[in-house]
């Protein structure tokens, strides 16, 4: 742009020989900075359209309340595009001021007491149409000075325009054309048919009844009042009825459900629709926004509150603000107490459901259970409200936090799926109580519990609680196998891991391999020691702490466990036991250190050379005495 250059602008006098005058812009630059920086696509033209007209619309209701609304749109087969209205219109020297400078407009000067009732609050105006046109003609008649001529402002886009005033019939009523000849390579945009769709998608909620003329010479209505949230209907199930088949025109799916967002004090009317399946928390939702009847965009993702992307919202405002380009909203204090209270009412929303419907609810949660989980972290009341109805996989299996309770007063979370998978049917064999913390914000909520409970504790899953569950074995029956634990102990302590019997079903289980967050803490610390230099393992070594170590539970009701600590060989016996540490290790899906790799490669290997020794030397025996005969 070129602040400091200057029109040159003379008198205009009535006649075929107007005066040639510049922009006060660079409007090869302007154009470039509309098209490839600021709208994001050439079909904003339309909506520029549009909201000139209704803003000159809305002015002459500011002078004249009485005064006929009509704007009309056309479109040829040529791509030629007109617009009409009969609004406030223009006089020559405001056709000076207002379109030629840039930052200027009739919305600024003169009409400030119709501010708030106007779309636009930048000044771009016409000058924005030459994303597509390469001439702009405009004849305009002023209704604030009736006995003036109607102007003609012709510009190119060279960046020159002429102004000319215009015999009385060239348009006897107040009010503006503008028409648009297109540039090379921008026909697709003035096409009739895109013409008239994008007025549809832009224009549909306007205040004022709008009318496209297409190239067959029909006129068809561009505008849809009021809007399908805001009309009557014979029964709530027509209404709903309504609502689905616009959602499923606007965003192209059927709603599980609708949420009226009518928030009159911040200038906000809509419907938010709830998607019939599950989606992404990191999803970004698109969201439709009309400010003052118009589009502002189909792409808003800071509408509604992050937790709630289960549904898309189309609403209606007069008190957001856009950005610069009018195709986003600005994220300012209005806004962020919109969201807010926008989230409030999508709360309340599931609190009517819950209190009065509760198979509509059910319905819901089947599907976005994650969404209310989200918002139930930072919202007591709301998590009290659901905890009937949101699921848990729990060892009793899924259930809600308020059925589970009701059984375990003590609540045990695991932090991992794997690890809950894994001790999940002895706890539910043993009476042991425990909630999977693995999935998102489930551990988060299983710790509210005690503030919305009295009397529920919940405490992380560690070796000690399940231990101290299983059926301790007999003391004569363990005095007995004391060579062999002590054989089991002796191998699996440099691995940081004791060894325990207990009997606890399933049988089949032979072992099972416990360790909490303190535990794996120490094993990570122990590993780092010994790999570090003198100096690390010297602070290393002082972090040192008497924490619980990894336990491996070798279950006594299994027959392959009595057999193993039956063996005498203490070599062969503590190979088996390696193997169990392993299988166990395995089973529980954590991840193998080095060390444990190398346990099991050991352990494999040294089966391996013991189920075949016996068989070698039966077959040297036979053979030798195959050779005697």
């Amino acid at each position: 742009m070129n602040p400091n250059s200057q029109s040159r602008t003379q008198p205009e006098t009535e006649g075929p020989d107007p005066t040639v005058n510049t922009f006060q812009v660079d409007l090869r630059g302007l154009v470039d900075l509309l098209s490839h920086h600021l709208y994001s696509s050439p079909r904003v033209y339309v909506r520029e359209l549009l909201q000139n007209a209704v803003d000159a619309s809305t002015a002459r209701r500011g002078i004249t309340p009485e005064a006929p609304v009509r704007i009309r749109l056309t479109a040829t087969s040529e791509g030629a595009v007109t617009i009409e209205d009969s609004g406030i219109g223009l006089t020559s020297d405001e056709v000076h001021t207002l379109l030629a400078t840039i930052g200027r407009s009739s919305k600024r000067d003169g009409l400030e007491g119709a501010r708030r009732e106007f779309l636009g609050q930048f000044g771009i105006g016409l000058l924005a149409c030459f994303v597509v046109a390469r001439q702009i003609r405009v004849i305009s008649r002023s209704a604030r000075t009736p006995d003036a001529p109607p102007v003609e402002w012709l510009a190119t886009d060279d960046g020159s325009y002429t102004v000319r005033t215009l015999p009385d019939d060239a348009r006897r009523e107040p009010g503006t054309t503008v028409h648009l000849e297109p540039r090379p390579g921008a026909e697709e945009w003035t096409e009739a048919g895109r013409v008239e769709e994008l007025a549809r998608d832009f224009g549909s909620l306007l205040p004022y009844d709008v009318t496209f003329v297409g190239p067959d010479g029909a006129e068809r209505p561009v505008t849809d009042r009021p809007a399908v949230w805001d009309r009557d209907y014979p029964t709530p199930t027509a209404r709903r009825v309504a609502l689905a088949g616009h959602c499923a025109q606007t965003f192209g799916f059927t709603p599980l459900d609708s949420i009226d967002l009518d928030l009159p004090v911040a200038g906000v009317r809509g419907v938010a629709y709830v998607l019939p399946t599950a989606t992404s928390p990191a999803h970004h939702a698109a969201h439709r926004v009309y400010l003052k009847g118009m589009l502002l965009t189909g792409k808003a993702d800071n509408l509604l509150p992050d937790w709630a992307f289960f549904v898309r919202a189309v609403l209606d405002t007069d008190t957001l603000r856009p950005t610069a380009s009018r195709e986003n909203l600005y994220d300012d204090e209005t806004l962020a107490a919109v969201r807010e209270a926008l989230g409030v009412r999508v709360r309340e929303w599931l609190a009517e459901l819950a209190a009065g419907d509760p198979e509509r609810l059910a319905g819901f949660l089947a599907v976005h259970h994650l969404g209310v989980k989200s918002l139930a972290r930072h919202d007591a009341e709301l998590l009290e409200l659901m905890l009937p109805w949101l699921p848990f996989e729990t060892s009793d299996g899924r259930l809600t936090l308020d059925e589970f309770v009701r059984s375990h007063r003590e609540v045990h979370l695991t932090r991992t799926v794997e690890e809950f998978r894994q001790v999940a049917p002895i706890a539910a064999a043993h009476g042991l109580g425990v909630v999977n913390g693995g999935y998102t914000y489930d551990a988060e909520l299983v710790e509210m519990l005690p503030r919305i409970r009295e009397g529920v504790q919940v405490s992380e899953l560690d070796a000690g609680a399940v231990t101290a569950h299983l059926d301790p074995v007999a003391p004569q029956q363990e005095l007995a196998l004391a060579s062999f634990l002590a054989t089991a102990r002796a191998r699996l302590d440099p691995l940081g891991c004791d060894v325990v019997l207990r009997g606890f079903q399933p049988v089949t289980l032979p072992g099972l391999f416990l360790d909490d967050r303190q535990a794996r803490h120490e094993r990570d610390r122990a590993d780092a020691e010994a790999g570090a230099d003198d100096l690390w393992a010297g602070i290393l070594g002082a972090l040192r702490g008497s924490v619980p170590r990894a336990r491996l539970v070798l279950n006594h009701n299994n027959p392959l466990v009595r057999k193993i600590s039956a063996i005498p060989d203490a070599e062969l016996a503590g190979t088996a036991v390696e193997s169990l540490y392993g299988q166990a290790l395995l089973m529980s899906q954590r991840p193998l250190r080095p060390v444990d790799t190398s346990l099991l490669n050991r352990a494999f290997l040294g089966l391996l050379e013991w189920a075949t020794h016996p068989v070698s030397t039966g077959q040297q025996k036979k053979d030798t005495k195959e050779d005697g005969k």
